[in-house]
């Protein structure tokens, strides 16, 4: 039986008791908090009186939850968008953290406001992606983001973040190193209006840009074409998580010494790379576990995806738990290592039974 969640209402918030977070994450993870408050207006945060751990749940999109959190879950609901500054060439936009994060790329693109739309289709909110400096396809977050909007439990003051103190790096952020300092309410972004400036030359984005563009009888790819490139890549490739339960992409694209790859294209001479500069490079984690004869398989009811294998898929929604993640990762990361002698890192946040990350 699932837990009765017991509801007080304010203005500004809404509290519950034993609140179940199964449907809101994308893994579908069973898992139930003991206090959860709706947060529809960041002026309520000097008002939460909160214990010592506390943990904040976006759009659930990358995070893998415990069976039990046994401490308050902050839920970001704030809604809106203000443009900050306009003039023919750039827009500067301002973007409170409960917005869904595929709807403002979807909309900037329409609106003729670019630089997001290599972010296509990622799932979640608008304030977890500084948290993992979200990217995709040669894109990162931080090439477009200018502040975010913070509240700091120490001071309980409201501040402005530049991207220098956000401390980005890959999928890495001051965030996901002190994830009980700030609250996230809100981040600022600076976007362009030239519908030909655009890159689109990461995997195979390039070759479905330039077939959209050519089918409308064009010879110059736009960010409009590299935005419907990204969607029609990801769903040809990635599972829907409303469909097949899972949280993305599982590992992060390993970063490798040059010298390390070159050992490895003598018994692998069409391992896929990625330059990073002159003496490291990135390599596909997804073609390392297919590599391992993992894709398809681990242990059930959580398997690699069979046309993916860096998405781990959960066949037993509102049922798996952490324990079942961790048993098919564990086999993964093995494999992995015993063939490439390479570490594979997880890259959603595992977080603990006391709000805490690992």
């Amino acid at each position: 039986m699932q837990p009765i969640a017991h509801q007080l209402t304010y203005s500004m918030l809404d509290t519950y008791q034993n609140y179940d977070l199964s449907s809101m994450n994308t893994m579908a993870l069973s898992s139930v908090a003991d206090t959860a408050i709706v947060i529809h207006d960041a002026a309520a945060l000097p008002t939460l009186k909160l214990n010592n751990t506390w943990f904040v749940l976006s759009g659930g999109s990358n995070v893998l939850l415990p069976s039990r959190l046994h401490t308050t879950v902050l839920l970001p609901r704030m809604m809106g968008r203000r443009v900050l500054f306009e003039d023919d060439q750039e827009i500067i936009l301002e973007v409170q953290a409960g917005e869904n994060f595929h709807d403002l790329v979807t909309d900037c693109v329409h609106k003729g406001w670019f630089g997001l739309e290599n972010l296509a289709l990622i799932p979640g909110l608008v304030g977890a992606a500084p948290v993992q400096n979200i990217g995709a396809y040669g894109v990162q977050l931080d090439d477009v983001l200018v502040s975010v909007q913070v509240y700091e439990w120490a001071s309980k003051q409201f501040k402005q973040l530049s991207k220098q103190a956000c401390q980005f790096g890959y999928r890495h952020s001051i965030f996901k190193d002190e994830p009980n300092r700030y609250f996230i309410c809100a981040v600022t972004l600076r976007l362009h209006k030239n519908p030909t400036r655009i890159l689109s030359s990461y995997g195979d984005l390039h070759t479905y840009a330039k077939q959209l563009a050519n089918h409308q009888g064009r010879t110059a790819v736009t960010t409009t074409d590299v935005y419907h490139a990204v969607i029609a890549i990801r769903q040809s490739k990635l599972p829907d998580p409303k469909v097949l339960a899972n949280c993305g992409s599982f590992f992060q694209n390993p970063i490798i010494s040059t010298e390390h790859y070159q050992k490895l294209c003598v018994d692998y001479p069409n391992l896929p790379c990625y330059l990073i500069t002159k003496t490291l490079v990135k390599v596909p984690a997804g073609w390392l576990i297919d590599q391992a004869g993992l894709k398809g398989q681990g242990v059930p009811p959580i398997l690699t995806h069979a046309k993916q294998a860096l998405v781990l898929t959960n066949h037993m929604p509102f049922i798996a738990t952490q324990e079942d993640i961790k048993a098919t990762a564990d086999v993964i990361i093995a494999a992995v290592k015993q063939k490439f002698d390479i570490t594979l890192v997880r890259e959603p946040a595992w977080i603990n039974a006391d709000g805490s990350y690992n």
